[in-house]
Order: structure tokens, then C-alpha cells, then sequence
């Protein structure tokens, strides 16, 4: 785990520095129009400021980025980025806000564009070589019957598809108003591929989208059996689940529905990238910095 004191941290000529060589490994281009003909900017004004001699445009390492047009300092970017990423089961907004020293609306929003660098731009289909992918189904919403948003029943609260390849680690998780058999067969169809081996219990909902795939085996939960006959489990995809659902309700506590999606992102970015397929915290980090291009988020556009 990174030293929360290391100087990307606290200080913000290091941090910007450290921005720098993240996004451009192999030199300076301007996100504006590619080009590599540029130059560093002088003065104190200026600082931190890159000129494009062929499209004459200014640019920071924030621009075209999560980061773009934030007051937050870079440094602080970091250590959320940091703290974000290192916690299991996530950090809360008002946790974010008393260690960065910012306000609760700026935490807010801040971690909500972390989430969306969290969120994979190009995904490709689950199930290589035709291995196994497991797959369920969870509902989310208040339990708590003295809350004001309580809700009772499945019907009443939000479903949750989740994907995970026992191979790879990796894991897809997907907001849908109701889970349906329609719903969870276009999810499965459009990130798994069919040679892939499904595993899921023995819900109805995956009859006929378990029938387009190599093999569909399903796991009796209803008679507590947790291994089927030919070896196969769906205990990767309860284990995310497990972790979702003990960070909204012990971290988070409440999530609207609208979005219910970025927090599955977030929860999906850490166990893809989780210490037990081999990522630390300082790969995890990173993977997150490289993801910030292309992901401008406005306020008015949270979700």
C-alpha cells in the first residue's frame, strides 16, 4: 500500500508531475488535435500549461479528463484516486470530504468521476478458450422499514446482474429496473461469448439464454448444494456480491437508483483489479489514471 505522506500526495508540483508521466508515458501530445509539437509554457500564470504550436490551443494534464475544469488540487486528486481504490468496500463522500479537506459537495461529485474512470471503455466478451462464466441476479434497496425510502419486495427495489470469469477475476456488474429472462439474455449476449461454459442457479431466468451458449450448468442452491456434479460453483459471483452489498449498506448506507450504475463500476474495477489476481494498490492506482481520458463529467450529469 502506497505511503499516504509519499510526495504525489502532498505536494502539487510532484503530483502534477506524476499526472504528467501518467497520461503521456511516450511524450506530451495535445488532446486537442494529437499533435506532438509542443512546448511548456512559462510564468506563474502559465503554470502547468502546455501551448500546441500547429493548433495554437492551451492544455492541461486535466484536460479532456475527469479532472477538467476542477479547482481541486491535483495532489488531492491522487490521494482520493488512493483511497478509493485501497478500500474494499469503498469510501463514503463525507469520509472523503474530512480527509481532503474539501467541502461534501465537491467529495461527492469527485468520487462520482472516479467512478466513471473506473468504468471499462472497451469492454470485450467474457469466456475465452470457452471457460466458465458465472452469473446472478440481486435486488438493492432500503430494507430498513423506519427509513424513508423503504420499499418492500423485489418488485420494488433495483436488480443487479453480475458477470464473473472464475479465469481471469474479472467481474461485470449491470443496474437493470427488473430482472428480467429478456433483460439478463441481452446482458449475457452482448458480454459473453457463446463457446463459454454459463454457470448460475437454478433460476428460471436463465433457461432459454442458458440454451445459446457451449454448456449451461446450473447450481441447486435450493438443495444447499453449492458444487454441481461436474465441479462447477457460482461462489465467485456470491463473493461479489457479498462485498457490494456489506459496502452499500456499511459504507455507503443509500445509493438512488440513478445511480445505482456507477457503484457497481467501482465495485467491479476493484475486484477486477483486486490483490488476489495479483494488482496492488499502486497497479490499481494507475490503471485508474489511465482511464481519466475521454470521461469528461459535468455535474448536471452525475449518473
Amino acid at each position: 500500500m502506497s505511503d499516504i505522506s509519499a510526495p504525489q500526495f502532498t505536494k502539487e508540483t510532484a503530483a502534477i508531475a506524476h499526472l504528467e508521466a501518467s497520461r503521456w508515458p511516450d511524450g506530451v501530445n495535445c488532446p486537442h488535435c494529437g499533435s506532438v509539437n509542443v512546448h511548456r509554457m512559462g510564468g506563474e500564470t502559465q503554470a502547468g500549461y502546455f501551448l500546441c504550436n500547429d493548433c495554437r490551443d492551451k492544455f492541461t494534464a486535466r484536460t479532456g479528463t475527469v479532472m477538467e475544469r476542477s479547482h481541486i488540487p491535483v495532489h488531492k486528486w491522487l490521494l482520493a484516486i488512493h483511497l478509493l481504490n485501497s478500500s474494499k468496500k469503498g469510501m463514503s463522500a463525507h469520509q472523503m470530504h474530512r480527509m481532503l479537506g474539501i467541502t461534501y459537495k465537491s467529495a461527492w461529485f469527485l468520487c462520482h468521476r472516479i467512478r466513471e474512470a473506473m468504468r471499462d471503455g472497451k469492454p470485450t466478451p467474457m469466456g475465452n478458450n470457452g471457460g466458465p462464466v458465472q452469473a446472478d441476479e440481486t435486488y438493492y434497496g432500503n430494507t430498513s422499514k423506519r427509513a424513508k425510502h423503504y420499499k418492500k419486495g423485489h418488485s420494488q427495489k433495483s436488480g443487479v446482474v453480475a458477470l464473473v470469469e472464475p479465469a481471469t477475476g474479472k467481474a461485470r456488474a449491470f443496474a437493470v429496473k427488473s430482472a428480467t429472462a429478456e433483460k439478463v439474455g441481452n446482458i449475457l449476449y452482448t458480454n459473453v461469448r457463446r463457446k463459454a461454459v454459463l454457470v448460475t442457479d437454478e433460476s428460471r431466468l436463465y433457461d432459454f439464454a442458458g440454451n445459446q451458449f457451449s454448456e449451461h450448468q446450473t447450481v441447486l442452491h435450493t438443495a444447499r448444494k453449492y458444487v454441481n456434479k461436474d465441479g462447477y460453483t457460482t461462489n465467485n459471483v456470491e463473493n461479489f456480491f457479498g462485498v457490494f452489498k456489506k459496502g452499500m449498506v456499511g459504507v455507503y448506507h443509500f445509493c438512488g437508483e440513478q445511480h445505482l450504475q456507477r457503484y457497481l463500476n467501482e465495485f467491479a474495477f476493484r475486484y477486477s483489479n483486486r490483490s488476489g489476481v495479483g494488482i496492488g494498490d499502486v497497479q490499481r492506482a494507475a490503471i485508474v489514471l489511465k482511464g481519466i481520458e475521454g470521461k469528461r463529467l459535468t455535474y448536471r450529469r452525475p449518473n
